[in-house]
């Protein structure tokens, strides 16, 4: 039975360039071609990681890694929706647009210059930027006390940034 092949580290990293890139706007092209296939793209937004050294990549496990190229965000808060908590609290619930929902990081909370909500999605480790509608829903919630506009959300009130 054949060994198979050995690739050097240098070789490896080639493989891992294969031309994926999300623009700013949320779409996600190989190669120049954008992927519209809606479950294809949804997974791989879904597999989006950070390296420990701060490159983006999409990640099926340790060893299986490729890079991508992100223009800005990675994610879009496409949705958001204020749901009662268990502290009797309401607390912003996001959709992003991988599909998965989770519960805002509030201390994560930023203004950019173009007015645009964004916030840290999956433990802190993604960029995420809020759509106009999402951002509708959060700004229900938000009073300007003299220090700056605040939300108050999930029991406390929470600075936003300018980013």
């Amino acid at each position: 039975m054949a060994e198979p092949p050995r690739f050097t580290p240098e070789q490896i990293e080639q493989f891992r360039t294969i031309g994926l890139s999300l623009d700013a706007d949320g779409k996600l092209w190989h190669q120049g071609q954008e992927v519209t296939h809606p479950r294809l793209r949804q997974a791989i937004l879904r597999w989006l990681d950070v390296r420990d050294g701060g490159r983006d990549i999409v990640r099926l496990d340790e060893q299986r890694y490729a890079y991508i190229d992100v223009a800005a965000e990675h994610l879009r808060v496409t949705s958001a929706r204020w749901v009662p908590g268990d502290d009797g609290s309401d607390h912003l619930e996001l959709s992003l647009d991988d599909g998965t929902t989770e519960e805002l990081a509030y201390a994560t909370l930023a203004a950019g210059d173009d007015d645009a909500l964004r916030c840290r999605v999956r433990g802190g480790k993604l960029r995420a930027r809020f759509s106009t509608a999402a951002q509708q829903v959060a700004l229900e919630r938000v009073e300007d006390d003299g220090a700056g506009p605040r939300l108050r959300a999930a029991g406390a009130t929470w600075a936003i940034a300018q980013s």
